[in-house]
């Protein structure tokens, strides 16, 4: 059977998103959790079009071979024929071949070129969105206007969401977090003024459409770029809520390196 680089390439990215969504959970960190059943049956059917698509070129290559086989007995058959007759059918068969040959490099050699990135995807997927885009990408919360917040829970330090923080830090005139120890998890972003932020991504349905939620953090040294961290500390208060100048701003207690999560992102 002859491959072609079609099949391949629809097997190797069929194998990459089983491989992100089925075997692993890799595929959170570009999609929500509840599209894994259609990225799985996705893989299935690039696997299976590849394999019918290569199966039937095999079939076509041995119905070729054996047209060309039979075309050569003719040859042989009617090398008794006399000069002109021989003459004669010998430029119809070199033109029978180059049509022939020509049908054998529909697919120049460079076209498997193109399994380069399905074959990177498949071993090296990529990472999740991290300091460039926060960065790139600021995101104002999801609130349309300044009003009192439901108190927290009791018991401190209380663990809470990028986004719930930044929305009562801007937008809270009843003043929830005061006084209250709190706990956020997310990577480190820094400016090049030297103030660093947490930052996680918001996502709606997929990485396509994140945008980045930061908090500032200050009396503590910042870790590297990239790095997952969980900072307990109190809310800094910045200004009026629904200001400009109302900016979620945590004050540091305690700065911990923590792995990545495997679902890096914030959801809507």
């Amino acid at each position: 059977m002859r491959l072609r680089p079609q099949g391949v390439l629809l097997i190797l990215c069929g194998a990459a998103l089983l491989r992100i969504a089925l075997f692993s959970e890799l595929y959170l960190r570009y999609v929500k959790e509840g599209l894994r059943p259609y990225l799985v049956i996705s893989g299935v059917a690039l696997i299976a079009l590849g394999l019918v698509g290569m199966i039937s070129r095999g079939q076509e290559g041995d119905e070729d071979e054996y047209e060309h086989e039979a075309h050569d007995g003719d040859e042989q058959e009617h090398e008794t024929h006399d000069g002109d007759a021989h003459e004669a059918y010998a430029g119809h068969g070199q033109d029978t071949h180059a049509g022939h040959d020509h049908d054998h490099t529909r697919n120049p050699r460079i076209a498997w070129l193109l399994t380069a990135p399905a074959l990177a995807l498949l071993l090296f997927p990529p990472p999740a969105l991290g300091s460039y885009s926060a960065g790139r990408e600021e995101a104002r919360v999801a609130a349309q206007g300044t009003g009192t917040f439901p108190e927290l829970p009791a018991g401190d330090p209380v663990d809470l969401t990028l986004g719930a923080f930044a929305s009562r830090a801007e937008w809270d005139t009843g003043a929830s977090m005061k006084g209250r120890t709190v706990r956020l998890t997310g990577f480190v972003t820094r400016d090049d003024d030297g103030t660093w932020y947490i930052a996680r991504l918001l996502v709606t349905c997929c990485a396509a459409d994140a945008q980045a939620l930061k908090v500032e953090i200050r009396d503590a040294d910042a870790p590297a770029a990239d790095a997952w961290v969980t900072v307990t500390g109190t809310w800094h208060p910045t200004g009026k809520p629904g200001s400009d100048a109302a900016r979620p701003v945590l004050d540091a207690a305690s700065v911990k390196r923590v792995p990545a999560p495997s679902d890096p992102y914030e959801k809507r």
